[in-house]
């Protein structure tokens, strides 16, 4: 009886964290193509896939499964990792990479609980990237894991038998998918920010500066993206979103580090700011910090070249607000619904595309902080307002 593949490529499509997945890999690796692969003796198929390279491939596609090297990760069921194929020892003469046009490759096995060889979870680039390293290998390897164990429970589901599941299980790939997001990500993204401000403090020419620059600008973004990850992990996984009340202290200071981090990095922005309140607010200062961090990557990305990012606070007797707006194209009717759900994203310049999680961060802190996050947006500007009660 031939196999139904359809049903496999169906089973990948409905594991909803298997697109982010993929979007983590190339953004924390720099490859340009990234795929999940049901692979077996004799076949080699797509499942579901993220090209920035045109390599050409989507769901249902196929390859020949000889001239692959996960035809080699399935028989050995080991991880295949090369920085560049040129260095490689044992792959500097193989046939694939020149078939193919890759210089950096990772494949890494998907292994079913039975012990059924599903396929592999592949990243490939016509450039070198670094890759040998235990923080990449053991984010592939998780990753594989992840979509395995949703495979395993998508199976148990159709056959009635999801109350089987372990909760052990699920709390140890909880706990290791956020150990990766807090501590392998982020360990790497602190050393590079520590190096380019020591380099900064150097003096330099223009043209070095304004490199490192860029770098600095790079690592605030990369930060962002990898609390925006862990809170969302955090908050769909288990756990929840944490706050620390702090009943005193002011809360200025924090909002105008946010600004001064946006001047530095965006130079040719233009900043406008009025806070028009006083006095300490009961709060945690961090979080708002990170409220108005992704407000303000939001009006960046989406507002116009060249147009200003005003940023404002009050308050009254019963109402603390914050709030930043920005100029540009209106945010469409249909889009306002959905602006605050995960993962969602209105189009935007692909350079300026983000995982789609910083606004709904932000309205999940509002929510904590007992308030809200709100919109409005025509011609003359878009404006996010967080509003909470002051008790």
């Amino acid at each position: 009886m031939s196999h139904d593949f359809q049903a496999d490529i169906d089973s990948v499509g409905r594991i909803n964290a298997v697109p982010t997945i993929l979007d983590v890999i190339c953004r924390t690796t720099g490859m340009g193509f990234a795929v999940v692969a049901r692979v077996t003796k004799d076949r080699w198929i797509t499942c579901t896939a993220l090209d920035h390279i045109e390599f050409g491939l989507e769901p249902g596609s196929e390859l020949q499964v000889e001239t692959t090297i996960c035809h080699e990760v399935e028989e050995s069921r080991e991880p295949v990792v090369i920085d560049d194929v040129p260095r490689d020892g044992a792959y500097c003469g193989h046939p694939t990479p020149a078939m193919y046009g890759f210089r950096s490759y990772i494949s890494m096995p998907i292994i079913l609980e039975n012990g059924e060889f599903f396929g592999t979870l592949c990243a490939i680039d016509p450039r070198p990237a670094r890759l040998k390293n235990p923080e990449t290998i053991g984010m592939f390897k998780l990753f594989a894991e992840l979509i395995a164990f949703h495979l395993d429970a998508g199976e148990r589901l159709a056959a009635s038998e999801a109350s089987l599941m372990s909760e052990r299980k699920i709390s140890e790939l909880r706990e290791q998918f956020i150990a990766v997001l807090g501590h392998d990500l982020r360990n790497p993204v602190a050393s590079i920010d520590a190096g380019t401000k020591m380099l900064l403090k150097v003096s330099l020419e223009p043209k070095v500066l304004n490199i490192l620059n860029l770098m600095q600008s790079s690592v605030l973004r990369m930060q962002g993206l990898i609390d925006n990850l862990l809170d969302f992990a955090r908050g769909r996984l288990g756990g929840g979103l944490t706050l620390e009340w702090e009943e005193c202290g002011p809360l200025e200071p924090i909002l105008v580090q946010v600004i001064e981090e946006l001047r530095s990095s965006y130079p040719g922005t233009p900043i406008e700011t009025n806070f028009s309140f006083t006095g300490p607010l009961r709060c945690d200062r961090g979080r708002l910090s990170q409220l108005l961090s992704n407000l303000r990557g939001n009006a960046l990305t989406h507002g116009a070249d060249g147009g200003a990012v005003r940023v404002g606070a009050s308050s009254d007797a019963d109402h603390f607000r914050l709030w930043v707006s920005n100029s540009g194209e209106p945010i469409p009717k249909e889009a306002l619904a959905d602006l605050f759900q995960p993962f969602f994203r209105t189009a935007t310049r692909p350079s300026q595309q983000g995982l789609g999680l910083g606004l709904y961060i932000a309205s999940e802190i509002a929510r904590a902080h007992g308030g809200t996050l709100t919109v409005s947006s025509d011609p003359a500007e878009t404006r996010f307002t967080f509003q909470m009660p002051l008790r």
